[in-house]
Protein backbone atom coordinates (compact mmCIF):
# COMPACT_ATOMS: atom_id res chain seq x y z
CA UNK A 1 0.00 0.00 0.00
CA UNK A 2 1.16 3.51 -0.66
CA UNK A 3 1.78 6.26 1.97
CA UNK A 4 -1.28 8.23 3.02
CA UNK A 5 -1.78 11.56 1.34
CA UNK A 6 -0.85 14.60 3.34
CA UNK A 7 -3.82 16.51 4.62
CA UNK A 8 -4.19 20.26 5.04
CA UNK A 9 -2.03 21.92 7.64
CA UNK A 10 -3.56 22.40 11.12
CA UNK A 11 -4.76 25.83 11.98
CA UNK A 12 -3.91 27.19 15.46
CA UNK A 13 -7.04 28.01 17.44
CA UNK A 14 -7.66 31.44 18.37
CA UNK A 15 -6.76 32.36 21.92
CA UNK A 16 -9.82 32.49 24.14
CA UNK A 17 -9.72 34.39 27.32
CA UNK A 18 -10.91 32.45 30.39
CA UNK A 19 -13.98 33.65 32.03
CA UNK A 20 -14.60 33.59 35.75
CA UNK A 21 -17.79 31.54 35.63
CA UNK A 22 -16.35 28.78 33.57
CA UNK A 23 -13.36 28.21 35.92
CA UNK A 24 -15.58 27.62 38.94
CA UNK A 25 -17.47 24.96 37.12
CA UNK A 26 -14.29 23.19 36.24
CA UNK A 27 -13.22 23.42 39.82
CA UNK A 28 -16.46 22.01 41.01
CA UNK A 29 -16.20 19.32 38.43
CA UNK A 30 -12.75 18.44 39.50
CA UNK A 31 -13.82 18.46 43.16
CA UNK A 32 -16.70 16.20 42.36
CA UNK A 33 -14.38 13.88 40.48
CA UNK A 34 -11.93 13.93 43.36
CA UNK A 35 -14.69 13.25 45.88
CA UNK A 36 -15.97 10.47 43.74
CA UNK A 37 -12.47 9.10 43.45
CA UNK A 38 -12.04 9.43 47.19
CA UNK A 39 -15.31 7.67 47.85
CA UNK A 40 -14.43 5.03 45.34
CA UNK A 41 -11.03 4.59 46.95
CA UNK A 42 -12.65 4.28 50.37
CA UNK A 43 -15.07 1.78 49.10
CA UNK A 44 -12.28 -0.15 47.36
CA UNK A 45 -10.26 -0.04 50.55
CA UNK A 46 -13.17 -1.35 52.56
CA UNK A 47 -13.74 -4.06 50.00
CA UNK A 48 -10.04 -4.86 50.00
CA UNK A 49 -10.09 -5.03 53.80
CA UNK A 50 -13.09 -7.31 53.72
CA UNK A 51 -11.37 -9.48 51.14
CA UNK A 52 -8.23 -9.57 53.24
CA UNK A 53 -10.25 -10.51 56.31
CA UNK A 54 -12.06 -13.16 54.34
CA UNK A 55 -8.76 -14.45 52.97
CA UNK A 56 -7.34 -14.47 56.50
CA UNK A 57 -10.35 -16.40 57.76
CA UNK A 58 -10.17 -18.78 54.85
CA UNK A 59 -6.46 -19.18 55.42
CA UNK A 60 -7.07 -19.89 59.09
CA UNK A 61 -9.84 -22.29 58.21
CA UNK A 62 -7.66 -23.95 55.61
CA UNK A 63 -4.87 -24.30 58.18
CA UNK A 64 -7.27 -25.81 60.70
CA UNK A 65 -8.63 -28.11 58.03
CA UNK A 66 -5.12 -29.02 57.00
CA UNK A 67 -4.25 -29.77 60.60
CA UNK A 68 -7.43 -31.74 60.96
CA UNK A 69 -6.71 -33.51 57.66
CA UNK A 70 -3.19 -34.37 58.83
CA UNK A 71 -4.65 -35.63 62.10
CA UNK A 72 -7.20 -37.70 60.24
CA UNK A 73 -4.53 -38.91 57.87
CA UNK A 74 -2.44 -40.04 60.82
CA UNK A 75 -5.46 -41.69 62.35
CA UNK A 76 -6.30 -43.33 59.03
CA UNK A 77 -2.71 -44.47 58.68
CA UNK A 78 -2.79 -45.90 62.18
CA UNK A 79 -6.13 -47.51 61.41
CA UNK A 80 -4.69 -48.96 58.20
CA UNK A 81 -1.73 -50.35 60.11
CA UNK A 82 -4.04 -51.72 62.78
CA UNK A 83 -6.34 -53.16 60.11
CA UNK A 84 -3.36 -54.71 58.33
CA UNK A 85 -2.21 -56.24 61.60
CA UNK A 86 -5.71 -57.56 62.28
CA UNK A 87 -5.95 -58.83 58.71
CA UNK A 88 -2.66 -60.67 59.07
CA UNK A 89 -3.89 -62.15 62.34
CA UNK A 90 -7.20 -63.08 60.70
CA UNK A 91 -5.36 -64.65 57.76
CA UNK A 92 -3.21 -66.59 60.18
CA UNK A 93 -6.33 -67.75 62.01
CA UNK A 94 -8.05 -68.60 58.71
CA UNK A 95 -5.06 -70.66 57.62
CA UNK A 96 -5.05 -72.33 61.03
CA UNK A 97 -8.78 -73.03 60.77
CA UNK A 98 -8.30 -74.41 57.26
CA UNK A 99 -5.53 -76.66 58.54
CA UNK A 100 -7.72 -77.79 61.41
CA UNK A 101 -10.60 -78.37 59.00
CA UNK A 102 -8.44 -80.49 56.71
CA UNK A 103 -7.19 -82.44 59.71
CA UNK A 104 -10.78 -82.84 60.93
CA UNK A 105 -11.90 -84.05 57.49
CA UNK A 106 -9.05 -86.54 57.39
CA UNK A 107 -9.99 -87.68 60.89
CA UNK A 108 -13.64 -88.03 59.90
CA UNK A 109 -12.71 -89.99 56.79
CA UNK A 110 -10.44 -92.19 58.86
CA UNK A 111 -13.22 -92.73 61.39
CA UNK A 112 -15.67 -93.44 58.59
CA UNK A 113 -13.31 -95.98 57.02
CA UNK A 114 -12.67 -97.53 60.41
CA UNK A 115 -16.41 -97.70 61.10
CA UNK A 116 -17.04 -99.32 57.72
CA UNK A 117 -14.23 -101.82 58.28
CA UNK A 118 -15.59 -102.67 61.73
CA UNK A 119 -19.07 -103.06 60.26
CA UNK A 120 -17.78 -105.38 57.54
CA UNK A 121 -15.84 -107.47 60.06
CA UNK A 122 -18.86 -107.70 62.39
CA UNK A 123 -21.16 -108.75 59.54
CA UNK A 124 -18.72 -111.39 58.32
CA UNK A 125 -18.30 -112.79 61.85
CA UNK A 126 -22.08 -112.91 62.34
CA UNK A 127 -22.61 -114.71 59.03
CA UNK A 128 -19.92 -117.31 59.75
CA UNK A 129 -21.39 -117.90 63.21
CA UNK A 130 -24.83 -118.31 61.63
CA UNK A 131 -23.36 -120.86 59.21
CA UNK A 132 -22.03 -122.90 62.13
CA UNK A 133 -25.39 -122.71 63.90
CA UNK A 134 -27.19 -123.78 60.72
CA UNK A 135 -24.86 -126.75 60.33
CA UNK A 136 -25.46 -127.79 63.94
CA UNK A 137 -29.23 -127.34 63.92
CA UNK A 138 -29.95 -128.29 60.30
CA UNK A 139 -32.12 -125.18 59.89
CA UNK A 140 -31.73 -122.17 57.60
CA UNK A 141 -33.27 -119.73 60.09
CA UNK A 142 -29.90 -118.60 61.60
CA UNK A 143 -28.58 -117.75 58.13
CA UNK A 144 -31.74 -115.86 57.15
CA UNK A 145 -31.74 -113.90 60.42
CA UNK A 146 -28.04 -113.02 60.08
CA UNK A 147 -28.44 -111.81 56.48
CA UNK A 148 -31.51 -109.69 57.34
CA UNK A 149 -29.68 -108.11 60.29
CA UNK A 150 -26.65 -107.38 58.08
CA UNK A 151 -28.89 -105.78 55.45
CA UNK A 152 -30.50 -103.50 58.06
CA UNK A 153 -27.11 -102.44 59.45
CA UNK A 154 -25.84 -101.56 55.97
CA UNK A 155 -28.99 -99.53 55.28
CA UNK A 156 -28.46 -97.56 58.52
CA UNK A 157 -24.79 -96.96 57.64
CA UNK A 158 -25.76 -95.44 54.24
CA UNK A 159 -22.31 -95.97 52.73
CA UNK A 160 -22.16 -96.19 48.90
CA UNK A 161 -19.09 -98.44 49.03
CA UNK A 162 -21.17 -101.09 50.82
CA UNK A 163 -23.83 -101.19 48.08
CA UNK A 164 -22.29 -104.30 46.38
CA UNK A 165 -22.39 -106.11 49.73
CA UNK A 166 -26.07 -105.24 50.12
CA UNK A 167 -26.87 -106.53 46.61
CA UNK A 168 -25.00 -109.79 47.30
CA UNK A 169 -26.90 -110.22 50.59
CA UNK A 170 -30.20 -109.72 48.75
CA UNK A 171 -29.34 -112.40 46.18
CA UNK A 172 -28.28 -114.87 48.90
CA UNK A 173 -31.50 -114.16 50.82
CA UNK A 174 -33.55 -115.00 47.73
CA UNK A 175 -31.59 -118.22 47.28
CA UNK A 176 -32.12 -119.18 50.93
CA UNK A 177 -35.86 -118.52 50.78
CA UNK A 178 -36.14 -120.80 47.72
CA UNK A 179 -34.04 -123.57 49.30
CA UNK A 180 -35.72 -126.63 50.79
CA UNK A 181 -35.01 -127.73 54.35
CA UNK A 182 -34.54 -131.41 55.12
CA UNK A 183 -36.59 -133.04 57.86
CA UNK A 184 -33.65 -134.31 59.90
CA UNK A 185 -35.90 -135.93 62.48
CA UNK A 186 -37.77 -137.85 59.78
CA UNK A 187 -34.50 -138.96 58.18
CA UNK A 188 -33.20 -140.24 61.50
CA UNK A 189 -36.51 -142.05 62.10
CA UNK A 190 -36.25 -143.83 58.74
CA UNK A 191 -32.70 -144.93 59.54
CA UNK A 192 -33.86 -146.28 62.91
CA UNK A 193 -36.63 -148.25 61.18
CA UNK A 194 -34.07 -149.72 58.79
CA UNK A 195 -31.87 -150.80 61.69
CA UNK A 196 -34.85 -152.60 63.27
CA UNK A 197 -35.80 -154.29 60.00
CA UNK A 198 -32.36 -155.76 59.33
CA UNK A 199 -32.98 -158.83 61.51
CA UNK A 200 -36.14 -159.66 59.55
CA UNK A 201 -34.70 -159.36 56.04
CA UNK A 202 -34.40 -162.73 54.24
CA UNK A 203 -31.00 -163.56 52.75
CA UNK A 204 -30.57 -165.16 49.34
CA UNK A 205 -29.24 -168.54 50.58
CA UNK A 206 -31.96 -169.05 53.21
CA UNK A 207 -33.75 -172.39 52.68
CA UNK A 208 -37.52 -172.27 53.14
CA UNK A 209 -38.93 -174.21 56.00
CA UNK A 210 -40.19 -177.59 54.94
CA UNK A 211 -43.90 -178.04 54.73
CA UNK A 212 -43.60 -181.26 56.65
CA UNK A 213 -42.05 -179.49 59.58
CA UNK A 214 -44.98 -177.10 59.57
CA UNK A 215 -47.46 -179.93 59.54
CA UNK A 216 -45.68 -181.84 62.28
CA UNK A 217 -45.55 -178.76 64.42
CA UNK A 218 -49.28 -178.14 64.05
CA UNK A 219 -51.53 -179.69 66.61
CA UNK A 220 -54.85 -181.50 66.15
CA UNK A 221 -57.58 -179.74 64.29
CA UNK A 222 -60.02 -177.62 66.22
CA UNK A 223 -63.69 -178.48 66.31
CA UNK A 224 -64.65 -175.73 63.91
CA UNK A 225 -61.88 -176.35 61.38
CA UNK A 226 -62.20 -177.95 57.94
CA UNK A 227 -61.70 -181.70 58.09
CA UNK A 228 -58.38 -182.95 56.75
CA UNK A 229 -58.27 -185.24 53.72
CA UNK A 230 -57.26 -188.14 56.00
CA UNK A 231 -60.56 -188.04 57.86
CA UNK A 232 -62.81 -190.94 57.04
CA UNK A 233 -59.86 -193.22 56.40
CA UNK A 234 -58.53 -195.98 58.56
CA UNK A 235 -55.91 -195.04 61.06
CA UNK A 236 -53.23 -196.98 59.28
CA UNK A 237 -54.13 -195.34 55.96
CA UNK A 238 -54.03 -191.88 57.51
CA UNK A 239 -50.65 -192.57 59.12
CA UNK A 240 -49.29 -193.89 55.88
CA UNK A 241 -50.51 -190.80 53.96
CA UNK A 242 -48.95 -188.40 56.48
CA UNK A 243 -45.66 -190.30 56.34
CA UNK A 244 -45.69 -190.12 52.56
CA UNK A 245 -46.25 -186.36 52.60
CA UNK A 246 -43.38 -185.89 55.06
CA UNK A 247 -41.03 -187.94 52.91
CA UNK A 248 -42.14 -186.08 49.79
CA UNK A 249 -41.61 -182.63 51.35
CA UNK A 250 -38.21 -183.63 52.68
CA UNK A 251 -37.20 -184.89 49.26
CA UNK A 252 -38.36 -181.63 47.67
CA UNK A 253 -36.41 -179.59 50.24
CA UNK A 254 -33.16 -181.39 49.46
CA UNK A 255 -32.96 -179.90 45.97
CA UNK A 256 -33.86 -176.30 44.99
CA UNK A 257 -33.44 -174.76 41.55
CA UNK A 258 -33.04 -170.97 41.40
CA UNK A 259 -31.23 -168.26 39.41
CA UNK A 260 -27.86 -167.19 40.89
CA UNK A 261 -27.04 -163.50 40.25
CA UNK A 262 -24.74 -163.06 43.26
CA UNK A 263 -22.49 -166.11 43.77
CA UNK A 264 -20.96 -164.57 46.91
CA UNK A 265 -24.38 -164.47 48.54
CA UNK A 266 -25.04 -168.13 47.76
CA UNK A 267 -21.64 -169.16 49.14
CA UNK A 268 -22.29 -167.28 52.40
CA UNK A 269 -22.20 -169.69 55.34
CA UNK A 270 -25.22 -169.72 57.69
CA UNK A 271 -23.10 -168.69 60.67
CA UNK A 272 -21.90 -165.63 58.74
CA UNK A 273 -25.43 -164.29 58.33
CA UNK A 274 -25.29 -162.84 61.83
CA UNK A 275 -22.18 -160.84 61.02
CA UNK A 276 -23.70 -159.73 57.71
CA UNK A 277 -26.72 -158.30 59.49
CA UNK A 278 -24.54 -156.66 62.15
CA UNK A 279 -22.32 -155.04 59.51
CA UNK A 280 -25.40 -153.68 57.77
CA UNK A 281 -26.63 -152.27 61.09
CA UNK A 282 -23.24 -150.63 61.68
CA UNK A 283 -23.35 -148.96 58.27
CA UNK A 284 -26.82 -147.59 58.99
CA UNK A 285 -25.79 -146.40 62.46
CA UNK A 286 -22.68 -144.74 61.00
CA UNK A 287 -24.90 -142.96 58.49
CA UNK A 288 -27.15 -141.83 61.35
CA UNK A 289 -24.19 -140.43 63.30
CA UNK A 290 -22.92 -138.68 60.17
CA UNK A 291 -26.32 -137.03 59.69
CA UNK A 292 -26.24 -135.82 63.29
CA UNK A 293 -22.72 -134.46 62.75
CA UNK A 294 -23.79 -132.79 59.45
CA UNK A 295 -21.23 -134.85 57.54
CA UNK A 296 -23.48 -135.62 54.61
CA UNK A 297 -20.75 -136.99 52.35
CA UNK A 298 -19.88 -139.66 54.90
CA UNK A 299 -23.57 -140.45 55.47
CA UNK A 300 -24.13 -140.76 51.71
CA UNK A 301 -21.19 -143.15 51.40
CA UNK A 302 -22.48 -145.34 54.27
CA UNK A 303 -25.98 -145.46 52.80
CA UNK A 304 -24.52 -146.38 49.42
CA UNK A 305 -22.58 -149.26 51.00
CA UNK A 306 -25.73 -150.40 52.82
CA UNK A 307 -27.66 -150.33 49.53
CA UNK A 308 -24.99 -152.46 47.83
CA UNK A 309 -25.03 -155.00 50.69
CA UNK A 310 -28.83 -155.12 50.65
CA UNK A 311 -28.99 -155.77 46.90
CA UNK A 312 -26.14 -158.30 47.04
CA UNK A 313 -26.90 -160.55 50.02
CA UNK A 314 -30.66 -160.25 50.58
CA UNK A 315 -33.58 -161.56 48.58
CA UNK A 316 -34.77 -158.78 46.22
CA UNK A 317 -38.08 -160.56 45.62
CA UNK A 318 -39.04 -160.40 49.30
CA UNK A 319 -41.51 -157.72 50.34
CA UNK A 320 -39.42 -156.62 53.32
CA UNK A 321 -36.30 -156.27 51.18
CA UNK A 322 -38.19 -154.09 48.71
CA UNK A 323 -39.51 -151.88 51.52
CA UNK A 324 -35.97 -151.53 52.96
CA UNK A 325 -34.57 -150.64 49.51
CA UNK A 326 -37.27 -148.00 49.01
CA UNK A 327 -36.52 -146.52 52.44
CA UNK A 328 -32.80 -146.35 51.59
CA UNK A 329 -33.54 -144.53 48.34
CA UNK A 330 -35.73 -142.02 50.18
CA UNK A 331 -32.99 -141.43 52.76
CA UNK A 332 -30.38 -140.83 50.03
CA UNK A 333 -32.69 -138.35 48.30
CA UNK A 334 -33.16 -136.55 51.63
CA UNK A 335 -29.38 -136.35 52.04
CA UNK A 336 -29.04 -134.66 48.65
CA UNK A 337 -31.56 -132.00 49.72
CA UNK A 338 -29.91 -131.64 53.14
CA UNK A 339 -26.93 -129.71 51.75
CA UNK A 340 -27.31 -126.09 52.78
CA UNK A 341 -26.78 -123.34 50.21
CA UNK A 342 -23.43 -121.60 50.46
CA UNK A 343 -23.05 -117.84 50.95
CA UNK A 344 -19.96 -117.48 48.77
CA UNK A 345 -21.28 -114.35 47.02
CA UNK A 346 -21.87 -112.45 50.26
CA UNK A 347 -18.55 -113.52 51.75
CA UNK A 348 -16.71 -112.51 48.57
CA UNK A 349 -18.38 -109.07 48.57
CA UNK A 350 -17.44 -108.62 52.24
CA UNK A 351 -13.82 -109.55 51.51
CA UNK A 352 -13.73 -107.03 48.65
CA UNK A 353 -15.20 -104.28 50.87
CA UNK A 354 -12.70 -105.07 53.64
CA UNK A 355 -9.83 -104.79 51.16
CA UNK A 356 -11.02 -101.27 50.23
CA UNK A 357 -11.63 -101.99 46.56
Amino acid sequence: MGAPAAGPAPVAPAAVAPTPGRGGAVTLLLGAVAAAALVSSGMLWQKLSAIQEQLARQTADSGAQAIEARTMARQAEELVRETAARLSVAEARVSEVALQRSQLEELMQSLSRSRDENLVVDIESAIRLAQQQAQLTGSLEPLVAALKSANQRIERAAQPRLAPVQRAIGRDLDRLTRATVTDTAGLLGRLDDLVRQVDELPVLNAVAQAASTKRLSTGPATPGSTPAPTEGLAWWQAALQRSWEVVRDEARGLVRVSRIDQPEAILLAPEQTFFLRENLKLKLLNARLAVLARQFDSARADLGAATVALNKYFDPAARRTQIAASTLQTAQASLKAAEQPRLDETLSALATAAAGR
